[in-house]
């Protein structure tokens, strides 16, 4: 469903229960592009937006030759995009708190508005200044990622997410093991809300797929720092006969240290659009994450979304996989071990997998998780305007 945007000058519409509402506006803070992979922000965002103004900030981008800074604007799907371009090498990364984004905070200004019922909405503990300044009713922080274990994460990070914990009114996190780290330090008002799925839009998968001249096992997502490559290389040796299909853009590394062989292939990224029919193409779903730093505290959405195309998935042991999904997903070690397990979960029965997982798909389907942030939302709002404590 297209997601619907207000004009700026129209009177706000109710949106709670009772005599609370949430406001008509919403500014998110991410340090994702809208138009980069399509994931948790845009899934949450889209269906809380219904109804609502949304600007969607994004983080400076630098330009070659460029000799000053310039404020862009994109409607995109109902989402209005904006980001700030500066002097810099392309493919290079700036941070909300770069000096060259000094006027970034008077420009968004000038763009939104005066201060009036908004929310603000953060995925990057760096633009919590940003946030600060649209004199926001509701300070949301989604903590989707354990940024500052990713490389080239800005110094200053650690510090600016234990700000941004202390002044949000809602945290929500996205996996069990995030919510451990961060309830620790911020007790009350922090929910745990794993990534979800829309599982109507995976299911085609099931009817298209069809065999192929030889096995696929693939993978749908970045591929960066977060996945063994040595691990799909000893896979790929392991079966020469099947593809090894990594689908999806390289982002932080060296595309010369990705693993190399005649049945490895890289397609590049998918739109989301286009997955349910990636999907059907492949006999198995690979999670090759590797367990380090920037694996700690991630909870695959894929994981879900292989589930939903009906497909039987290999994982290593990342913590959330395995306490979420451990009766699903067959888990591994290494190479060796994710080519037996191919070979095995690629004859059980789909019937069987399906009805596994339909508890699952249905608790954390997009609708169901972003209905019960939009309570909690209101609930804090009522609170505050009540002078109440919010019941987790």
């Amino acid at each position: 469903m297209p997601l619907g945007v207000r004009r700026l000058d129209s009177p706000p519409t109710p949106r709670g229960r009772g005599e609370t509402f949430l406001p008509d506006e919403l500014v998110a803070f991410s340090h994702l592009r809208w138009t980069f992979v399509w994931q948790r922000p845009q899934h949450l965002l889209s269906r809380l937006g219904q109804g609502r103004n949304v600007w969607f900030i994004e983080e400076p981008l630098p330009v070659e030759g460029l000799d000053e800074p310039r404020l862009r604007v994109e409607e995109r799907g109902g989402v209005r995009r904006v980001w700030l371009e500066v002097p810099g090498t392309a493919n290079t990364h700036v941070c909300f708190s770069d000096p060259r984004a000094a006027g970034y905070e008077q420009l968004i200004l000038e763009l939104i508005g005066p201060p009036r019922e908004r929310t603000a909405w953060l995925y990057t503990p760096m633009a919590l200044p940003l946030a600060e300044a649209v004199s926001p009713s509701l300070v949301v922080y989604d903590v989707m990622d354990d940024l500052a274990a990713f490389k080239h994460a800005a110094p200053e990070l650690v510090l600016r997410q234990r700000r941004a914990l202390k002044r949000a009114d809602v945290v929500f996190t996205g996996g069990r093991s995030l919510y451990r780290s961060v309830v620790a330090r911020r007790p009350d008002g922090t929910h745990c809300f794993p990534s979800g799925v829309d599982p109507s839009h995976y299911a085609p998968a099931i009817v298209m797929r069809q065999p192929g001249p030889r096995r696929v096992a693939g993978y749908v997502g970045v591929i960066d720092e977060r996945l063994d490559l040595d691990l799909i290389a000893t896979l790929a040796s392991s079966l020469p006969d099947w593809e090894i299909r990594m689908v999806g853009p390289v982002v932080k590394i060296d595309t010369a240290t990705l693993p190399q062989a005649p049945n490895i292939s890289y397609p590049g990224p998918a739109l989301y659009t286009d997955l349910p029919e990636v999907m059907a193409g492949f006999d198995v779903a690979l999670m090759p994450f590797a367990l380090n730093e920037a694996t700690r505290s991630i909870s695959p959405t894929k994981t879900l979304e292989y589930l939903a195309a009906g497909l039987p998935v290999v994982s290593t042991r990342v913590p959330d996989v395995v306490s979420d999904f451990g009766d699903l997903v067959d888990l591994q070690d290494d190479g060796a071990g994710f080519a037996a397990a191919c070979q095995r979960v690629e004859q059980h029965c789909a019937l069987s997998r399906a009805a596994k997982a339909e508890p699952l798909l249905h608790w954390h389907h997009w609708d169901t998780i972003s209905g019960r942030m939009e309570d909690l939302m209101a609930q804090c709002l009522a609170a505050e305007s009540d002078g109440a404590e919010v019941i987790a």
